[in-house]
This record gives C-alpha cells, structure tokens and sequence, in this order.
C-alpha cells in the first residue's frame, strides 16, 4: 500500500513539473480539429485532379462551415473541371459564369493572399474583391493555355479591442454588413470565365492604412452603393493593407463613443497611417457650443493626438462634397465651415491633407448635373456607385503622391496620374456588380 502511495506521489510531482516547464499551447478549431494559433500559411488546390503537395484540396462540394473552416460560401455554383498534364496546381480549377465566393477562417490581422488564375483551354478574365467587395484586383486576363499569379494584401478584422471591450456594432453590422467583422476572409471571383487553380494565404507583419470616416468611406455591403474607402485598396501593391474601420452615420463623436478608434488604436504599430474623413453626420448635431470650430475640431484633434501617440501618422481628408449644382452648373458648399475646420487642423498640426472637397467640386462640374448622375446610386446625392467611388479613390491617390506620403511607394505602377478636371470616361468604365443589391440607402446623407 505503501508502496503504490509513493508511485502516485512521483507521478503527481512529475505531472506538475512538466506543466511549470512547458508553454501553453494556444488553439482554435478549423475543419473539426484543433490547431496552432502560430499558423501562417493556408494552401488550397483547386479542381479534381492531382493535389500538389501541402495543399488541400478544394472540389465543387467543399461548402463553408465553422467546422470545416474553408469553402465556398453556400449558394455558389462552380464547376471543377481536370485539364489533364503534370502540373498540379495549373492542371486543374474552379470556375463559374458567375460571381462565387470563397471563404476561410482567420485569426484578426493582415494577410498575404496570392492567387494562381486561369485555364490550360479557355481565355480567362477574373476581378477579385475582398471581405464586403473590397476592390484587389482589377480584370486580371490569362490567355488559353496561360496562368497568372497575383498577389495582394488584404485586412481582417473582429469587433473585440485586445485588453478590453468591443466595437459596439450598428444592427446593419451584424446582418448585411457582417462579413466586415466575422471570423474569415471572404473573397470575391467575378467577371468573364474567372478560373482559380489555386489560393495561398500567409499572415504578414505589414504597414497598414486605417480608415476612420462615414458613409462615403466605408466598405458599403452591397450594389448600387460603393465608397472611396472600398476602391482605394485597388491602388496599392502587395505589402501593405487597408483596415477600413469607417461606417456608414458616424460622426467623431459617434466614432468615438463606438469604440472605433479605440478599435484602430488597438492594432495601431508605429509607422502606420490613419486616414481620417468625417464631416457629412458632424454638421447635423445640435446644442450649445456645437460647431465646426469648437467640438469638430476639439474631437478631429483627438483622432489625431491619439495615433501620434501611437507613433502612427494621420492625414486629414475634407469631406468629399455632395451634388448640389446651382443653375450655373458650379457645385455648392453643402457642408458650411467644416472643411475649412479640416484644413486649418492641418496647418496648426502640421498635418498631411488631401483636399477631396476641393478636388470633388473639379469632379463633379468636369462631369456636369446630368452627366454626373452617373456617378452616384440612383436617386442619392450624397452616395456614390462603382464609377464614382472609383474616380473618387483616384482623387485619394493624387492627394497621398501630392504630400508625398511615405506609403507612396506601394502604389501601383499601372495607373497613371489623374486630373478631376479630365476624370475618366463613364461609357469606358467597365466593373461588374457583386452578387449582393440591395434598395436600403446607407445611414446619413
């Protein structure tokens, strides 16, 4: 008796040294199995045919669940067909004659996605967009028979704030807009014939560009509706991601009271940029001492002390105007002192600023009051669609390559400069549609 007493206490002292020397492991659940936080890589081989080695294998019936943790999104229609030969990775793909999508579960932080595209038969011509129709490439064209590999960095985001607390998420957010906050990174496959072979996705310690702003900045959920804040990730290079954290009515003080710069704050590295533009809901809100030059300002100086502090590096940007065309044909101010209050932040801070209430006004009167219908959601002269938002992130671009902004040498080299006054033509522009439409207009105006 006394014998098997000492062998449970040795057992009992072991037990609890090995638990005193050895780390914790950190786990979470793809695909039914537990798995080291500490991945980085993700690969997925797509089609019937041969896997290429450390990839898994993604067939027409691999749908999306928490449990499996990758797939496509239910609904989608996609055919996978095997071309034959000895490459693994190009032999065989999914494709579809419409938009499908692609998901898998991620932990919160930017990540390298590479994409292997096109079919050993048929031309292929494919438009990737990220999360809620981030725009990350634009109608990448593979000959038959030929493959192209293309690369982007995208942002994924939950609403818990490390430390402490949570974004405090309007109801659209956590319905129509929920794929901006869930657990996974969703992408896009849309236009003619798109065809992937293959995904690879790697976590990256990268730069990142926050956006805090409104309805004309944040990531709109779904057709007609389009923001600058949602093209402008079409514009940069792989190796620095866009964290949009705007939202369709918020003002700073709203901004602030939903935790969504402290959201920013909380993943804010030194060297990244926050891109700040409010003033549509600011103007509206009422009482004593309320104004452009008091508590706009105050709050804006708030937004821009705090990321400094961080060692981040804000750029103010003047609300982008609404289309209020007089009988003449020239844009009106509908937004009374407020980008003046911007402007005079950036010059008492010595801050960078991207003037797009000057450059929307060249834009709007460039395209004129009928033409520029055109460029905004039906019946709506505040909210943009595809084309206008597009031409908007342009202006976005301009204003960074102007202040000569240090995340300029990420830009794409394929575009060339842009001039609001000689925007480009409406009847040439050429993006399909997401999937997703919807007739609500966003919070604001």
């Amino acid at each position: 008796m006394l014998s098997m007493l000492i062998e449970c206490l040795r057992i009992v002292i072991l037990v609890a040294a090995l638990v005193l020397i050895c780390p914790p492991i950190n786990i979470f659940v793809v695909r039914g199995q537990a798995k080291d936080t500490n991945q980085t890589n993700w690969r997925f081989d797509f089609g019937p045919g041969k896997v290429a080695p450390g990839y898994q294998q993604i067939l027409a019936n691999s749908i999306y669940s928490k449990e499996l943790g990758y797939g496509f999104e239910p609904g989608t229609k996609v055919t996978c067909p095997d071309r034959g030969g000895k490459d693994a990775l190009r032999s065989d793909f999914c494709a579809s004659d419409q938009p499908f999508y692609f998901s898998v579960a991620l932990p919160e932080g930017n990540y390298q996605v590479t994409l292997t595209l096109g079919d050993a038969q048929e031309e292929t011509t494919t438009t990737v967009k990220a999360e809620l129709r981030r725009l990350m490439l634009e109608r990448v064209q593979t000959a038959r028979g030929k493959f192209a590999t293309r690369t982007f960095t995208v942002n994924i985001r939950t609403p818990q704030i490390a430390g402490d607390g949570e974004v405090k998420l309007k109801d659209r957010e956590k319905t129509i807009e929920w794929w901006a906050w869930d657990e996974k990174l969703t992408l896009e496959f849309n236009n003619s014939h798109p065809s992937v072979c293959a995904i690879e996705i790697t976590r990256v310690e990268v730069p990142t560009i926050y956006l805090l702003g409104d309805s004309t900045v944040c990531d709109q959920p779904s057709e007609p509706y389009n923001s600058w804040g949602q093209m402008l990730t079409r514009f940069f290079k792989s190796g620095i991601a866009i964290a949009n954290n705007a939202e369709s009515g918020e003002s700073l003080r709203s901004s602030l009271g939903a935790h969504r710069l402290d959201k920013v704050l909380s993943t804010m590295k030194a060297g990244d940029y926050l891109i700040i533009q409010y003033g549509h809901n600011d103007e509206k809100e009422k009482g004593e001492g309320v104004g452009a030059f008091t508590t706009y300002k105050a709050d804006l100086k708030k937004f821009v002390a705090e990321a400094r502090k961080r060692g981040g590096n804000p750029v103010l940007v003047t609300p982008v105007q609404r289309r209020t065309f007089d009988p003449s044909g020239k844009i009106t101010n509908s937004h009374g002192d407020y980008p003046e209050a911007v402007r005079q932040i950036a010059r008492e801070e010595s801050i960078p600023l991207i003037d797009l209430n000057a450059m929307s006004k060249t834009l709007y009167e460039a395209w004129g009051p009928e033409a520029s219908k055109r460029a905004f959601a039906p019946n709506d002269n505040t909210h943009h669609d595809d084309y206008g938002s597009y031409e908007l992130a342009r202006c976005i671009v301009e204003g960074i390559k102007a202040n000569k902004l240090g995340l300029g040498r990420f830009l794409v080299t394929d575009i060339g400069s842009f001039d609001p006054s000689r925007p480009d033509p409406i009847d040439s522009f050429v993006l399909p549609a997401s999937p997703k439409s919807n007739s609500v207009k966003p919070l604001g105006n």
